[in-house]
């Protein structure tokens, strides 16, 4: 089934419920970083986040916001605008004045709405101002006990031998546990059923009860279940082993060329945002990140902190966008 038939109304469902469901944590302290001087009328500064509360765009956007506004000396508030895969919330950034008062919090699933909805009515690449990366999330590529698949090679093997015997679910069509599992299909030349969930929670659950075969899952989603003997951990998205699993390795141990997946996490801004502003934003985000409650609240939520300056996230975009769109025409995947 390389040739995936995606419903919009699947893709909308799915991609908001995706490897981004991270529980949020109790608000941290504010530092005691002295604040510059307030702006001028106190003009809140707006993070808009995609997706609904509770999500790992939503921490991160509530545990920078208080520290940000201290160091700014304005308020910072957070404004959900969950929706058509995280793409009204995006739109409304990106239609915004590039005047300082309205940022988007996001994941690296918009750049691949770029490609699943063509007829979107703006560029999400194009049309926003990269600020800087906050962080990695990874995915974890796991299997189902009765699957009897012990390692990696061990899932491509079965997958090539008996093609289209083996399924795997994801949270829905067009999120990044589906692309994921495409690019793995794509590389390894093999071939398995897709069985899209309205949801990471129902997905697990069938994959826990044998129904699945083998899945991508955000690190900490799949770790409780992966220490309780229930699955089975193959490989991890990112280039190097994980602290959390270090017996686990990385996807291109199985020497298919590129596989890194991991989810990159960032602030952007409306297009033609004044240059001062996005440094005086890149550099209070480095600071914020390297507080050591701030990397203790990403790690237990499956982030890690990640800061870059406004162009290396341009070109991790760019990068990433021309990746995900060939995979999407590779393996036929639309969202409508």
């Amino acid at each position: 089934m390389s040739h995936d038939s995606l419903s919009r109304r699947q893709a909308l469902q799915g991609l908001g419920a995706s490897a981004l469901s991270l529980s949020v944590v109790p608000r941290l302290a504010q530092s005691q970083t002295p604040a510059p001087a307030r702006a001028p009328g106190g003009t809140p500064l707006r993070l808009i986040v995609p997706f609904t509360p509770g999500t790992g765009i939503d921490l991160i956007a509530r545990t920078t916001g208080p520290r940000l506004a201290e160091r700014l000396g304005r308020p910072v508030v957070v404004d959900n605008r969950a929706g058509a895969s995280g793409n009204i919330g995006t739109e409304a950034v990106v239609r915004a004045a590039p005047d300082g008062n309205t940022l988007l919090v996001t994941v690296n699933t918009l750049v691949m709405s770029k490609a699943l909805y063509p007829r979107l009515t703006f560029d999400p690449v194009r049309d926003l101002e990269p600020i800087a990366q906050t962080s990695w999330g990874q995915l974890l590529l796991v299997a189902s006990k009765g699957s009897g698949i012990n390692s990696a090679a061990d899932f491509v093997a079965r997958a090539r031998a008996k093609p289209g015997a083996l399924n795997y679910g994801s949270p829905g069509n067009g999120t990044p546990h589906h692309l994921a599992m495409e690019l793995v299909k794509n590389q390894a030349r093999i071939f398995l059923t897709h069985i899209p969930y309205r949801g990471t929670g129902p997905a697990v659950t069938d994959l826990i009860g044998g129904q699945l075969d083998v899945m991508f899952l955000p690190i900490h989603v799949a770790l409780v279940h992966v220490k309780a003997g229930n699955l089975k951990a193959l490989a991890i998205s990112s280039d190097a082993a994980s602290p959390l699993l270090p017996e686990v390795p990385p996807l291109k141990a199985l020497n298919l060329g590129q596989l890194n997946v991991e989810m990159w996490f960032g602030m952007l801004g409306p297009r033609g945002l004044p240059r001062e502003f996005v440094e005086r934003i890149n550099q209070e985000l480095k600071t914020i990140l390297q507080a050591p409650e701030i990397r203790t609240a990403f790690e237990t939520q499956g982030m890690t902190p990640a800061h870059s300056s406004p162009e290396q996230f341009r070109s991790l975009i760019e990068r990433d966008a021309t990746r995900w769109a060939q995979v999407i025409q590779a393996q036929r995947i639309v969202a409508d």
